[in-house]
């Protein structure tokens, strides 16, 4: 039984820039079922959105965030976050992390969808992410342990109060970790999906988690589908950054045709659910789609990781023409928290894609995913640092299983099953009948929902299939709910926003007050 004062579950930004800001007095631990390196935030190849431009305002950000969002996002944080990106962005700069400036010293600035300016701060070219999470990795204070391969897969809840956390490690071993605070920042469920930009390890276990601990959870049904994954041979093989039609990229047909011109006013770089929905309809007809990346002067140069990944895919950059197809991306939902993280659950917390914060509405802007995560983690940082721990009085919690079903109902699906049907019935363009059908299936797997008190005897690779039913069936439930189209969430059935009726956001009732329901 191991006793903490903090304990965070994930290896992100917005976790390590949390335990990076807690004094050394907090005795800090993360917790990550695989390697620190192996989260989204790694991958992250966009940037940071901060209004630091001569001709740009944060208010201008702000706008932008808000259109992004379809109005669906809490206007207060919105203004809070983009107010407060550029001094975030300015600290950390002036604490050593390494993004991209000019010879004269000033940032180097991109622009990507649905921004009206540039705006976009980036390090090591397309690397942001990794330039962000090698920093923080330098600079892990002593007073903070990182364990890998702990696979995090209960929640200790007693009186609505968390006291920790139940791990599995590489021989499944069960291992009890008790905290007076448990952060989540185990990110989103991209890999619900069969295409899908995110880590292999972003299966939707703590948004699963948390709701079956009692937590509130809301807007599962925005998925965010980026436009631009690399697709060869029938597979993605990884993200194509926004960044890339920023700088002049053009979605087109095999003849040459671009897509988007007369779509948007923003042509190419039109809000990602509007990209995604013109190539998805491209992709039903039988027509491949390539990013034509003629016009890009210095294109390996400026864009080293991408330009990596085409040569690593068999791409021929020579061609001037990367394949691509949308995939899920980003989850706007998440566990309800307020901007400090804090959950509906005493001493639960959420950060990052994991949460939901209202910030991002029915669609993220792109590169407010950063900003998002390390301005939550400093809130976070500030309201702990001024908590007093209880260290070394910690009760032992009695954790009370319940006692084997006779029926547990038939054996969980495979996760490419999973992963195909969320993609075919609850994917880009959604129906009401597709999502009775989904739901209907996921359904026929009842006996899950009261597996929670046998997770002890499930192995790592069966809790992953069960986390991703129990989110799938968030995020079907709630599409099916939501009788409109509104950002990440299209209804060909209900192809219009109706801002009278659905203009708010769909809070999940938690397993603890009624079931498995909204």
């Amino acid at each position: 039984m191991r006793q903490i004062d903090v304990l965070i579950i994930g290896s992100g930004v917005a976790a390590f820039r949390l335990a990076c800001q807690l004094h050394h007095d907090i005795n800090v631990m993360i917790i990550t079922k695989s390697n620190i390196k192996e989260s989204n935030s790694y991958l992250a190849q966009g940037g940071i959105a901060a209004a630091i431009g001569d001709q740009d305002k944060w208010e201008k950000h702000c706008t932008d965030t808000l259109m992004a969002g379809r109005f669906h996002n809490d206007p207060d944080v919105v203004r809070d976050l983009t107010a407060a990106a550029p001094s975030l962005i300015q600290s950390l700069a002036q604490q050593g992390c390494p993004f991209d400036k000019n010879e004269q010293g000033r940032y180097l600035l991109g622009r990507e969808g649905a921004h009206s300016e540039k705006r976009i701060i980036h390090g090591g070219g397309d690397a942001t992410g990794k330039t962000i999470m090698d920093y923080l990795l330098l600079h892990i204070p002593d007073h903070v342990k990182v364990m890998e391969n702990h696979f995090v897969y209960e929640l200790l809840v007693e009186n609505n109060i968390c006291h920790g956390v139940k791990t599995k490690d590489e021989k499944n071993i069960c291992h009890y970790f008790l905290a007076d605070h448990v952060v989540l920042a185990t990110g989103g469920c991209g890999q619900l999906y069969r295409y899908s930009s995110n880590a292999e390890t972003v299966t939707g276990d703590g948004i699963a988690m948390a709701y079956l601990a009692g937590a509130n959870i809301a807007d599962m049904e925005f998925i965010q589908f980026h436009p631009t994954l690399l697709y060869t041979n029938g597979k993605t093989r990884g993200l194509v950054s926004e960044a890339v039609r920023g700088e002049g990229g053009r979605l087109v047909t095999k003849i040459g045709k671009e897509i988007m011109r007369g779509i948007h006013p923003l042509g190419d770089l039109a809000p990602r659910h509007i990209v995604s929905q013109t190539i998805y309809e491209y992709l039903s007809q039988g027509e491949d789609i390539y990013l034509d990346i003629s016009h890009i002067k210095a294109f390996s140069k400026r864009f080293p990781t991408i330009s990596c990944l085409c040569k690593e895919s068999g791409i021929d950059l020579e061609e001037k023409r990367i394949p691509v197809v949308p995939g899920s991306h980003f989850l706007m939902g998440g566990i309800q928290t307020d901007l400090m993280g804090r959950s509906s659950l005493q001493g639960l917390y959420a950060l990052g894609e994991a949460a939901y914060t209202g910030f991002h509405g029915a669609n993220r802007l792109a590169s407010n995913s950063l900003l998002e995560g390390l301005f939550m983690a400093e809130n976070l940082a500030k309201w702990l640092n001024s908590q007093t721990f209880t260290q070394g009085s910690r009760k032992e919690v009695l954790y009370r299983q319940k006692l084997p079903d006779e029926q547990k109902g038939k054996p969980l699906p495979s996760i490419v099953e999973i992963q195909n049907r969320m993609m075919d019935y609850v994917g880009i363009v959604r129906t009401g009948a597709d999502l009775k059908a989904q739901l209907r299936w996921l359904e026929s797997y009842r006996g899950m929902h009261n597996q929670i008190g046998n997770l002890d005897q499930m192995d790592k690779e069966e809790l992953t299939r069960y986390f991703m039913l129990i989110t799938a069936t968030l995020i079907t439930k709630a599409a099916l709910q939501r009788t409109e189209s509104r950002g990440g969430h299209y209804r060909s059935d209900f192809p219009s926003e109706d801002d009278h009726n659905w203009r708010r956001k769909l809070l999940i009732h938690s397993r603890k007050d009624g079931g498995n329901s909204l």
